[in-house]
Order: C-alpha cells, then structure tokens, then sequence
C-alpha cells in the first residue's frame, strides 16, 4: 500500500452515514470553545456532496432568521459527532444549487412519500476489537443465603471432620494390605506343585 493511502486509512472512521442529496440532516459537531468542548446541532437540507475516501465532504443548508446558512463538514472528521437523517427529500439531481435562490417553502425539498427514515451506516473498515475472539466471563455462583455462625461451631464441626476421616483411614488401608499379603504366597504354592 502507498505511504499516503495508509496514512489516511488509519483517520477513516469505521462506519459512516449513507448520505443523500436532499435529505433533510441533524449534524451532531464537536465545538470547542477555550478549554470546553460542547457539541452543536446543524439541521439543515444536503445540498450537495463531492470528493472521496478521507476528502468526502457534505454541504448541508438552511435559513436562520431570513439568512441562508451554509456549512460543509468533512464525512471523517472526528469533529463530526453523528448524522441523524430527519426527513428523505426528493431530489433528481446531484447538486441543489436552485435552493440558493428560493425562499419560505420553496426552499425546502419535495419529501419521498412513504419513505423510511433509516440511519443506515457503511462499514468502511472493521474494528479490530471484533477480530479479537471474545472470552466469556466466568459464570457466577448462585447466591448462596448466608447465617451468622460463631467461630466456635465452625471449629467445632472441622474437629469432628477430620476424627471422623482419621477414624475410617487407618482402618481400610490395613485390610487391603493384609488380602494382597495372602494372596501372593498361594500362588506361589501353586506354581511349585504344579512343577
């Protein structure tokens, strides 16, 4: 891969808006006012969009207190929060540019009848967190109802565990010896005789 297309490959967000001419857009913009960050609604109609890859821009319109607006916001830049699609315009060409010269309702477009308003997304690159396998948590205990209980019982009920587990050992490992010991010498008796 090229220097530069790498470079840019690593600033393009993972998934960007689908846009469309006409559409009506509420841009989410990070603004920085001295050491404050706020974020600002642009609402607005698309008048055109233009460029590709990290230069894809958007140019969104409207007219605030009789004086039309105009503000073109790079699709990848990290100042642009989120875009929310209000309303689906109808619209037959590429660039809106009549718009300019229209006032009141005039300047808005024609809305898609039964059209969805959908924030559809393109996923330009994956994240590497999805790449990653997941682990799953470990599964919790089921609660388990707690009693007070003093230190003596809990001493109490070990001491006879463990005299009850000292009393069965002992007693079970001696009789398993024993039968081994038997059985061993008979067969060699056997194996005398039978010479």
């Amino acid at each position: 891969m090229d220097i530069i297309k790498s470079i840019e490959h690593e600033q393009l967000k993972n998934k960007v808006p689908v846009l469309s001419v006409g559409n009506t857009v509420k841009v989410y913009a990070k603004i920085k006012e001295g050491n404050r960050e706020r974020i600002q609604v642009f609402e607005g109609i698309i008048i055109k969009k233009q460029g590709g890859g990290l230069n894809e821009t958007f140019t969104v319109r409207k007219i605030s207190y009789g004086v039309g607006v105009e503000k073109t916001f790079l699709v990848h830049s990290p100042n642009v929060e989120k875009v929310e699609v209000v309303r689906v315009g109808k619209a037959r060409r590429a660039k809106l540019y009549y718009l300019r010269d229209r006032v009141g309702k005039a300047s808005k477009t024609r809305e898609k009848i039964g059209a969805r308003i959908e924030d559809k997304e393109i996923v330009i690159k994956e994240d590497l967190a999805e790449e990653v396998p997941e682990v799953s948590a470990p599964e919790e205990a089921p609660a388990i109802e707690t009693t007070e209980v003093t230190t003596q019982e809990v001493v109490d009920t070990v001491k006879e565990e463990v005299v009850e587990d000292v009393k069965e050992a002992p007693v079970e490992e001696a009789t398993t010896e024993k039968e081994e010991v038997k059985e061993e010498p008979a067969k060699e008796e056997k194996s005398e005789e039978t010479k």
